[in-house]
Order: structure tokens, then sequence, then C-alpha cells
């Protein structure tokens, strides 16, 4: 591969409109080229990969016994995976003077969600149902991008919030898909689900390596972007083991684990107003 394959394969992931391009390997050098110079504010989506906002809630893990509602489930998935890949590349292309180690993280975890959202897709398709059935897909993730106005923000915002979330969901949904007789899905879940752990341990280190000085909570408040927060960070079903494995501290696991959301706050009475 030549040193601006990496480049690239970033600028082909944001300005192609299909899926095929978006999920194909990028190069895995040309860290000291310098990149073309352009980052996308939003990625470019052809028929079927279309976005909006206003998505209807994932089906209730107790429903999967239903084959649509497993089918949706799987479509939201790959779009979150396929979402991540762009923001990656969006992230290499915009900060390409990034330490060695945080570009390399970068690449690396863009091509691990290239392969969490083709074990979606497979799983989709084995239903038989084809990712365009569920456009416009929703663009939770990209919505986010106008506060992410440097590295700091890019980790705390994708890293410690979006997908130290998954590290909940994606066992939900693993036992719900097994409970419905589904151990394939399971399965992809459960990959998901491990390969989190060491995306939230990434994020979590390069942050202490960008931002130095103070505690784990104190970095993350001050670089997390609103509306983003902890609150945002997890699921109802708290996995704190996943979280030590990732190397959270237990001020920060506990920090996020009793956060409330705005709206929680103003519905509790004991809260003053």
């Amino acid at each position: 591969m030549s040193a601006e394959d990496l480049w690239i394969g970033c600028l082909r992931i944001l300005e192609s409109g299909d899926l095929a391009a978006k999920l194909a390997p990028i190069g895995d050098r040309g860290f000291d080229a310098p990149p073309p110079g352009r980052s996308l504010d939003a990625p470019r989506r052809g028929a079927g990969l279309e976005m909006s906002g206003g998505q209807a809630p994932l089906p209730r893990p107790a429903s999967l016994g239903d084959a649509e509602a497993r089918a949706l489930c799987l479509a939201r998935f790959a779009h979150h995976e396929i979402q991540a890949v762009e923001l990656f590349a969006w992230a290499l292309l915009r900060w390409p003077g990034l330490p060695d180690p945080v570009l390399r993280g970068f690449a690396r975890i863009l091509g691990e969600e290239q392969r969490h959202a083709r074990g979606y897709l497979s799983r989709l398709a084995a239903l038989g149902f084809q990712f365009a059935d569920f456009a416009p897909h929703s663009d939770y993730f990209w919505k986010h991008v106008p506060g992410i106005d440097r590295p700091e923000a890019f980790l705390a915002a994708v890293g410690l919030t979006l997908e130290q979330a998954n590290l909940d969901f994606s066992l939900i949904y693993r036992d719900a898909f097994r409970a419905a007789g589904d151990e394939e899905s399971a399965r992809v879940c459960e990959e998901v689900h491990e390969d989190e752990i060491g995306h939230v341990s990434f994020a979590a280190e390069s942050l202490r390596a960008l931002q130095p000085g103070g505690c784990e909570i104190d970095r993350y408040e001050q670089a997390v972007p609103f509306p983003l927060g902890a609150a945002r960070a997890k699921a109802r079903r708290f996995d704190r083991r996943a979280r030590e494995r990732a190397g959270l501290g237990s001020a920060f696991i506990e920090h996020v684990r009793v956060a409330r959301s705005s709206q929680e706050r103003a519905s509790d009475p004991r809260e003053p107003t």
C-alpha cells in the first residue's frame, strides 16, 4: 500500500454514498504523510443510506421473538457502526497532527467498526431483510458533531459516552437475541462487546495523554460536548465489570452509574428548583 492509502481511504468513506465503499478496508500506513487537507461536515449518503432525525425507539428486548423486531435491531446496530466508521475517518482527517499512537488507534478502531457493521448486516441478510429497507436511518451520532471542536471532545463523546453505553446495550441485546433463539446474532453482539472494552480503554488512555492532570471525572466532564454526558454513557442494566476491564477507575464508574439526565432531575421532587 502507498503512504497515502490511509487518507484516501478516509476520504472514500466520507465522500462515497455507497455502502460497500464505506466498509472497504483503509490503508494502515500513511501517518507521516500529509492528508489531502479537507474534511466534510457530514458524510455523503446514497439511496438506502439516507439519514434523518426522530427515529422510533428500538424494539424492547422482550419483543425479539419476532423476526421483524430482530431485523430492526440489527439494522439500527449496523447503522451505529457505519456512523462510527465515518466519524473515525472524519477525526483522522480533521486532526492529522495527533500523536502517532492516537492516529493508529483511530485507524484500528475504524477497521473494527467496519467489521462490526458487516457482522450485523450479514445477520440482517440471513433473516431475509435488506439494510435499505430501513432507510432513512437515524442521524443520532452525526448530529453531535457540531459540538466536537477538539480531539478531547471526540474521545469523550465517542469513546467514553457512546461506546461506553454500548458496553451495556451490547449485552442486553446479546441476551435478548439468545433468548429468542438467534444465537448467531447474539454472538455478533458478544464480539462487539469485547471490542468495545478495548475502545473505551483507548479513549480513556488517549484523553489522559492529551489532557493530563486532574482526575478522570474532571477530564471527562471538561471534554464531553453538550448534550452528551455521563447519563448517556450507560443503559439501565449497568455492567460494572466491563468498565473495570476497560481500566476505568472506580470513582468514574460510580460517577457514570449514578448520573441522571436533566429530565430525570426535573421530574424528581427532591431536586431544588
